[in-house]
């Protein structure tokens, strides 16, 4: 028991295998650089700061977020295996392009992890505090022509649905559930661009909840299948509305 503990006690002094591996052999100033430029650049794309197909210069991006051109070719190569960013040899790094392909890809795999964390969720229990956050995250609501009040909404839609992914215990799921929240919060904020925002999805959400909150794993699973085929639906809607880039 006592060398489990120990074990146990390593384990956890070292943190998370993604801390692990992506901090080798790194001096520990330039990983902080480095993960500040990736922060900074990744949220200035999901935010439309830089436009799907706009091309970005790797010494302009180094003065903008004051860093050296390694840090930003280490955030570059983050954002392209994210599918954020396309690095073209010899010609620079573009925004990734919002097709539909992209967007069908995105639900199907949104359908799929997430209406697993749900279901996992709901088998394993949530404690009352976690339950009580995302009643908060619902309330949240959003005012078409107030960008401020979309900017909080779609940050409290994030944080619903990757705090349910974290109810899951399961890192997998987590990470899959994160990640795919990076592409729909690109679409999100477009969509606040054309002034879209007018049915939030706070009924389909409180039924996710209430079937979390009773223990019924196929229930959970089956609304959060249900909300997200919904909200698929919503956006391809929209597909027309949004600008296109040559």
């Amino acid at each position: 028991m006592k060398s489990a503990s120990r074990a146990r006690a390593s384990r956890s002094s070292l943190g998370s295998p993604a801390t692990i591996f992506s901090n080798a052999n790194v001096p520990r100033a330039a990983a902080t650089l480095s993960e500040k430029v990736y922060r900074a650049l990744k949220r200035d794309i999901i935010h439309g700061v830089y436009q799907p197909g706009e091309a970005l210069g790797e010494k302009e991006l180094a003065e903008k977020y004051k860093g050296s051109r390694t840090p930003v070719r280490e955030a570059a190569v983050r954002l392209q295996n994210e599918r954020l960013l396309r690095i073209v040899p010899n010609r620079g790094y573009f925004v990734s392009q919002i097709t539909l392909q992209v967007l069908n890809d995105v639900y199907e795999f949104r359908a799929a992890v997430e209406s697993a964390a749900a279901e996992l969720a709901a088998a394993r229990g949530a404690a009352p505090d976690l339950l009580d956050k995302l009643h908060e995250y619902i309330r949240v609501t959003c005012t078409p022509d107030d960008r401020k009040s979309c900017v909080a909404f779609i940050e409290a839609d994030t944080a619903f649905h990757t705090t349910i992914a974290r109810m899951a215990r399961n890192q997998m799921l987590l990470q899959a559930v994160s990640e795919a929240r990076s592409q729909m919060e690109r679409i999100m904020f477009a969509a606040i661009d054309i002034h879209y925002y007018g049915e939030l999805p706070n009924r389909e959400h409180l039924d996710i909840l209430e079937a979390i909150g009773a223990r019924d794993p196929q229930k959970a699973r089956q609304r959060m299948h249900d909300h997200i085929v919904k909200s698929k639906d919503k956006v391809l809607g929209l597909t027309n509305s949004f600008p296109r880039h040559d």
